[in-house]
Order: structure tokens, then C-alpha cells, then sequence
């Protein structure tokens, strides 16, 4: 237990000492994030986060002890996510080819699981879906490491396995550089990469506890754990294929962008965000049994 709160020490300091060096990298090599469009902010933003979230996740994982037989599936599959959304942010990839690489990671990451084929396939697509949701909500200061930071501890209340303090560790040292007063930006390698390791850890946390389940249970269990960033991915896409859209045509119709257009400050929509996250994703695993509401 010692080695988990000295690793959750490590990952906390990597994330709030390596983020501004991250930063000076990102200004070096012209990684940066230009305003316009959806975009709320108004000056060019370093995007060296995702490059701290991703080094300290990986080197977590070599340097641990006993992270668990998860632990080297995720941090690779982690990578390839992080590497296809780094390339993405220097130049526009298809998002065909995304895609494929997305459920090609998922693939990876839930090969070794013990669970029927249809199982396997409903992850798959969960959490390809999922890296994607996490990216696509990255669009106000500090909302996809907070909802990250929520889902972590979430998944500790409900007495989640070690791979979560020193996750939720890491992201929280970056946190501090990107709200309230946003220094760098996740970029989409940084958005990705935390979908992709929370839905990964999660799929993994609550394997144990879905034998005999059902399709349809299970897709309900998926969509609540996926919490604010599947749901509302959902019903944005829907919302625009009933208005004859492109599902995948960008827009400001997601949560956070009506809650500040609707007037609500910048924190206060932070913690509505993340208080509805809190609150579905812990209904998702009380579904399985977890006791993550036995506090109230």
C-alpha cells in the first residue's frame, strides 16, 4: 500500500513539475492550439499536457512493481492512442483512419479479458466510443481532466484497484496547469489518451462482475459508466442527424457549450459537468453491485 501512495506522490509531482516544461516544448516546436471557430479561448495555447499525461502513465507502468496484468495492455494500447491523436494535432488525419486505430487499440486492450465474444465486442466499440467522447468534451478549461479526476475516484469509492490513485495522481498535477487559469491545452492526443485509459480501466475493474449479464444490461451498464462524456456525445449526435446533419459535423451543441452560452460562469459550469458525471457514472456501478453510494 506504501509503494501505491509514494507512486500516487510521483505521478502528482510529474504532472505539476513536467507540464511547464511541457509547455516551453510545446512553444519550442510550434504545438500549439490557434483560437477560432468553436473555441472559447482567444490567444494561442501550448498543447504540451497530453505529452505529461502520456510519459507518466508510461512510465508508471515500467517502473511499478506489481501494476497488474492490465496494466502493460492499457499503457501500449495507450500509446498508439496517444501517438494517432499526437499526429492528428501536427496534421489532420482521416477520421477513418482514427477510428481504425481506436478499435484497434480496444481490441488490444480486451483480448486477454475472460469474457464471451459479444462481450468483447460491446468493450470494443464502448471504449473506441469513449476515447472519442473524452475528446470531444474537451472544450472548455479543465473539463476532461476533471471528469478523468471524477471518474478515477469514483471507481476508488467503489474499491477500484490500485492503477486509479496514481492515475487520478497525474491528473491532477496537470489539472492545476490547465484550470483555473489555463496554461496549456490536452490537444487531442491528451482528450484521447484519457477516454481511452479510463474506459480501458474500467473495463477491467468491473470484468469480475458482469458474468451472466445481458446485452441489453450491459449496454445500459456501459452507458452510465461512460457518464457525461458518452451521454452527451449521444445526444449530440442524434440531434444533428435529426436536424439532417453530419452526426460527426462539429458544432457548439454539447452540455458545457449551452451552459456558458447560457450564461453560467466558467466554474460553476465545471461543477455541473462534473457533478452529473459523478452522479451517472456511480448509478453505472451500483448496476454491477459496487457499493460506490454505501457513503450516503
Amino acid at each position: 500500500m506504501l509503494s501505491i501512495y509514494l507512486f500516487t506522490l510521483l505521478t502528482f509531482l510529474w504532472g505539476l513539475v513536467g507540464t511547464p516544461i511541457a509547455i516551453a516544448l510545446a512553444q519550442k516546436f510550434r504545438l500549439l492550439d490557434i483560437p477560432g471557430g468553436r473555441k472559447k479561448h482567444h490567444s494561442i495555447m501550448p498543447r504540451g499536457a497530453g505529452l505529461v499525461l502520456w510519459s507518466g502513465y508510461l512510465m508508471w507502468a515500467l517502473f511499478t512493481g506489481n501494476p497488474g496484468v492490465e496494466v502493460p495492455y492499457i499503457a501500449t494500447g495507450a500509446s498508439v492512442i496517444f501517438i494517432v491523436g499526437y499526429m492528428d494535432d501536427m496534421h489532420p488525419l482521416p477520421p477513418l483512419l482514427r477510428l481504425i486505430f481506436h478499435l484497434l487499440a480496444a481490441a488490444w486492450v480486451i483480448f486477454p479479458l475472460p469474457v464471451p465474444l459479444w462481450q468483447r465486442a460491446l468493450f470494443v466499440f464502448w471504449i473506441a466510443g469513449a476515447t472519442n467522447a473524452y475528446n470531444l468534451i474537451d472544450g472548455m478549461d479543465g473539463l476532461c481532466l476533471t471528469i478523468t479526476l471524477i471518474t478515477a475516484l469514483c471507481a476508488l469509492l467503489a474499491g477500484g484497484r490500485g492503477v486509479w490513485l496514481p492515475f487520478a495522481g497525474l491528473v491532477f498535477g496537470v489539472l492545476l496547469w490547465n484550470f483555473p487559469q489555463p496554461r496549456t491545452f490536452l490537444g487531442d492526443g491528451g482528450s484521447t489518451l484519457l477516454g481511452y485509459i479510463c474506459s480501458a480501466q474500467l473495463a477491467w475493474s468491473i470484468f469480475p462482475n458482469i458474468f451472466g449479464t445481458g446485452f441489453i444490461h450491459l449496454a445500459i451498464i456501459l452507458l452510465f459508466l461512460g457518464g457525461v462524456p458518452v451521454i452527451d456525445t449521444l445526444v449530440a449526435m442524434t440531434r444533428r442527424i435529426l436536424h439532417k446533419k453530419s452526426p460527426f459535423e462539429p458544432d457548439r451543441g454539447h452540455a458545457h457549450h449551452k451552459l456558458q452560452d447560457f450564461g453560467l460562469p466558467k466554474l460553476a459550469t465545471l461543477i455541473v459537468m462534473g457533478s452529473a458525471h459523478a452522479l451517472i457514472i456511480a448509478l453505472g456501478m451500483r448496476l454491477i453491485g459496487l457499493p460506490v453510494f454505501n457513503f450516503f
